[in-house]
């Protein structure tokens, strides 16, 4: 009875993982809470946690939320304040609640579902963790469920192809979890991340693989299916998977007579996505010393043994690899970019789009504007809305620019459509995140986090699917568009912070967003160059070093040039840290 008299609140515990770190904190004398969007799950989940109580005579309670979406604020908000008006300590918050999100090529994946996901993975993280504070005290725990796929080797970086919001989210909570360790250092709250690997489950068994084999054969066709033909036949024929054989026929000839297609061609298919989804399977399986996933309840005596007081002090701020999947891969990460001859840019017109923060963004965007607008091309300038006057006429006044609501997706399509139409044909778009102010993650408002994740996090990759789309039209839906075809994307990423004396924290906090876009670059890349044979690339440049010297922005430039020679096209690296010597 190892954690009797104390509380554990588990998110997303319904069912799997989260309902059996639910079971293993009951089976160890906790009270629990458990929350989740569905009801019946839940009070399924609480019947069985009620059960051991009983046998076990704890004396612990269990207690229901139901419809709480952690991506919403009043749900958290309101659950949290109902606990702290009952008097309630919360021991234990285990961040688990999650979704696959959209399983395709990026360049198809809708941008609503993108957020949707980055929402429930991350801001759901954060704002539980934040939240939950007011009920926590001195030796509180916080332990948060990640993926072993966005966290990174020394200068490596794991790729999770057709799955970039969730790779995007993923590893910004690894380093989320690590930067509230350092915020609340003071108050002796203890973050772990943990990141399981494969899990049995029906997500990754139901969802995820099969998913991830119909994104296969969209892509690369099946006895002459066009790729909208083939995506329509998915829908109908993956809920198939896995029922009786007289189900499955039964289903494929109502998904024919709904397609007006040919029952045996469809019937092909559904074979051929098994077929490749168990691949996926083994595959992973094999890069596993003994070929076997973990169990739920392996990953759940994890999280209890993160929960214990000497090993959480140790491990207090560490990101846990419990996947013990060898998952060799290209680097994906470098430092200074290869050299190239300085391209001439031909008239071309490239194309920034500026979130800047402060005038030192606004410097950097008229440096590199006006670097390539000396080499040939003619740069247009398109300033968000929510940058300051200041730095809007600063632009403004040097290049031509238009002030435009840079977080939705179709003023920005709209806006890349009329450069391409008015000033040439597009050859690069630029991207600047601009800065991140000095502030506490952890003191912030849920307004104030949700413009930074957007700053950070969305409109890049709103950004950049809208380039991919001036680029290679229709191809989000028809991936055969993009064999060969051309175009770059920079995203021009946080600076390290500057100065003599940064501190932990400061690094930490910007490697919030960095983690996000990292990942994410690698997963968008392996996609483009490796599964549609595109020559088209989606580039991310950090500046700043580790040690804190100031940013040298022809290095961003040089990456510039780099970015649209031939070079960068059969270039494993992708995210270039500028400025680092390492």
């Amino acid at each position: 009875m190892k954690f009797q008299g104390r509380t554990a609140l588990i998110t997303g515990s319904g069912t799997g993982i989260g309902r059996a770190i639910a079971k293993k904190f009951a089976e160890n004398g906790a009270s629990v809470i458990v929350l989740g969007r569905r009801r019946e799950p839940l009070e399924d989940a609480a019947k069985m946690l009620e059960g051991i109580i009983a046998q076990k005579s704890t004396g612990a309670t269990v207690r229901i939320f139901s419809g709480v979406d952690v991506s919403e604020e009043e749900g958290i908000n309101d659950m949290f304040a109902a606990l702290k008006s009952d008097g309630v300590t919360v021991d234990y918050i285990v961040n688990n609640a999650g979704v696959s999100g959209p399983v395709t090529c990026f360049a198809n994946a809708p941008l609503e579902e993108f957020k949707s996901t980055v929402e429930i993975h991350l801001t759901g993280t954060f704002w539980c963790s934040v939240q939950g504070l007011q009920v926590m005290k001195k030796g509180g725990k916080i332990i948060t469920i990640s993926t072993f796929f966005t966290e990174e080797r020394p200068l490596e970086q794991r790729p999770y192809r057709f799955r970039s919001p969730y790779t995007a989210a993923q590893g910004a909570k690894n380093r989320l979890a690590e930067a509230i360790s350092w915020e609340l250092a003071d108050r002796e709250i203890i973050s772990i991340a943990t990141n399981p690997g494969p899990v049995h489950s029906d997500r990754i068994y139901k969802t995820v693989y099969p998913k991830a084999a119909s994104e296969f054969m969209r892509v690369s066709g099946f006895e002459g299916l066009a790729p909208e033909q083939v995506d329509a036949a998915n829908k109908e024929l993956l809920p198939l998977l896995g029922e009786d054989e007289s189900v499955v026929k039964k289903g494929v000839a109502e998904a024919a007579e709904k397609l007006g297609a040919d029952a045996g061609t469809l019937a092909g298919l559904l074979e051929k996505i098994q077929s490749i989804a168990e691949k996926v399977q083994n595959n992973t399986s094999r890069m596993i010393a003994n070929k076997e996933f973990l169990s739920q309840e392996q990953v759940a005596e994890s999280v209890l043994n993160l929960c214990d007081e000497e090993i959480s002090r140790i491990l207090n701020g560490k990101v846990i690899p419990g996947d013990r999947v060898f998952y060799p891969v290209k680097p994906h990460i470098g430092t200074a970019v290869p050299g190239v001859h300085q391209p001439d840019f031909g008239g071309s017109a490239v194309v920034f789009t500026v979130d800047a923060t402060t005038m030192r963004d606004a410097k950097r965007v008229e440096f590199l504007a006006s670097h390539v607008e000396k080499n040939g091309a003619k740069a247009a300038c398109f300033i968000s809305k929510n940058a300051s006057a200041e730095i809007q006429e600063y632009i403004s006044s040097r290049f031509h620019s238009h002030v435009i609501d840079i977080c939705s997706p179709d003023e920005v399509g709209r806006w890349l459509e009329k450069a391409s139409s008015n000033i040439g044909k597009i050859q690069a778009v630029v991207h600047v995140t601009g800065s991140l102010q000095e502030t506490m993650l952890t003191g912030l408002s849920r307004a104030e986090w949700d413009r930074l994740v957007e700053k950070f996090v969305l409109t890049p990759a709103t950004v950049s699917q809208k380039a991919l789309e001036q680029f290679v039209p229709r191809g989000g839906s028809d991936p055969r568009l993009y064999k060969d075809a051309r175009g770059a994307v920079m995203i021009v990423g946080p600076d390290l912070p500057v100065g003599r004396k940064v501190t932990g924290i400061q690094r930490a906090q910007i490697e919030v967003f960095r983690g996000a876009l990292r990942p994410f670059t690698a997963t968008v890349n392996q996609e483009l160059g490796d599964v549609l044979g595109s020559r088209v690339r989606v580039f991310t440049i950090f500046a700043g070093t580790v040690s804190g010297a100031e940013p040298d922005d022809q290095k961003i430039a040089d990456a510039l040039n780099f970015l649209v020679s031939d070079g960068a096209t059969s270039s494993a690296l992708v995210t270039f840290c500028v400025d680092e010597s390492r």
